[in-house]
């Protein structure tokens, strides 16, 4: 099978797992550029690779991490309204503002959602500040934060409720006098000026920037599935870009195989070299008995090799995390 072949045939398997993600309470979502050909001007596009991701290891969730790479030709926050369909629970995300359609009333394919946004991000834009100019109150922020993930790291692996009361505990104050002192600064800097635009940022985002607090399966920020798109972006220094909008398509779906089963400890290339090959012994069979291709494959595909991601994905999973951080669900202090 050739590449879009294959991924043609792969598509009803990542369209399964968006499916089982969308079933959950929590998800992360981000984006990343990838490169298309435009044909006809001899030059590239630049498309989108949106992820949606669940990762729940850090409170010993259940169901085990995966991630799903849908492609569209632009970054329009429509685009994550599509993709979001039937899901209604919480969504980690940074403050790129095509995702506000997400909360209003308004929103296509569900109930607005509520958002938890990133500290990672409100971090990284006054380390940007503090870099360039070595600015006092910028090193204050970051000094404030880094008392967060202390925290964090004392809890990483706990169970929810343990990890929402230690937040309620200790770091719910820091929280409160951080957004005490955000609002002085803003008083006191231009909001022009580069630091007053990144205190801006912050400002902006204060409701779901507080979520984390509120609920103890949600994280302080949306690294994990900034991990995840990482091995795109290095992809992309690789095969340079797509040939055209099929080719993002096809990248998406299998990109979506091949980090789900690597982040859940599968080899990637022994489950797609084997469900590949069970599905042309599939439309072999199905050939013989007459049964149409179109009937035969996606039903062999959304379900045994879905079945077969998971099944392996679950085992992967229980063995792993019982090493997380110590082991899921495990005592952590509140004081």
């Amino acid at each position: 099978m050739g590449r879009l072949t294959a991924a043609f045939h792969l598509g009803p398997v990542v369209d399964r797992l968006a499916e089982h993600l969308k079933a959950s309470t929590k998800l992360f979502m981000d984006e990343t550029t990838a490169p298309v050909l435009d044909p006809g001007r001899g030059r590239t596009k630049t498309g989108y690779l949106w992820a949606l991701a669940r990762d729940d290891r850090r409170w010993g969730g259940d169901d085990p991490p995966g991630v799903v790479f849908t492609y569209a030709p632009g970054r329009a926050g429509e685009n994550a309204e599509k993709i979001l369909q039937g899901f209604d629970g919480i969504l980690q995300l940074d403050g790129y503002t095509g995702y506000n359609r997400l909360t209003r009333p308004s929103r296509k394919g569900g109930s607005p959602i509520r958002v938890a946004h990133c500290w990672a991000h409100a971090r990284r834009k006054l380390k940007e500040v503090f870099d360039r100019d070595g600015s006092e109150i910028a090193a204050e922020g970051l000094r404030r934060i880094a008392e967060f993930y202390k925290v964090e790291a004392d809890i990483r692996g706990a169970a929810p409720g343990q990890r929402l009361s230690a937040r309620q505990a200790r770091t719910a104050a820091l929280v409160a006098e951080f957004g005490e002192w955000l609002q002085q600064q803003r008083l006191r800097i231009s909001a022009k000026s580069r630091l007053g635009e990144k205190l801006a940022y912050i400002h902006r985002h204060w409701d779901g920037l507080q979520t984390f607090l509120q609920d103890g399966r949600v994280e302080i920020d949306s690294n994990s599935v900034e991990n995840l798109i990482r091995p795109i972006a290095l992809n992309r220094k690789n095969a340079l870009f797509a040939g055209h909008d099929e080719g993002g398509k096809a990248w998406g779906r299998i990109a979506s195989l091949i980090e789900t089963a690597k982040i859940n400890g599968v080899e990637p290339f022994a489950y797609l070299k084997a469900t590949l090959e069970a599905i042309r012994e599939t439309r072999s069979t199905n050939s013989s008995l007459g049964t149409s291709r179109r009937q035969a494959e996606p039903a062999w595909s959304a379900a045994a090799a879905y079945t077969s991601l998971t099944t392996s994905i679950t085992m992967s999973y229980k063995i792993r995390s019982a090493n997380w951080a110590g082991g899921p669900n495990r005592a952590v202090s509140v004081k």
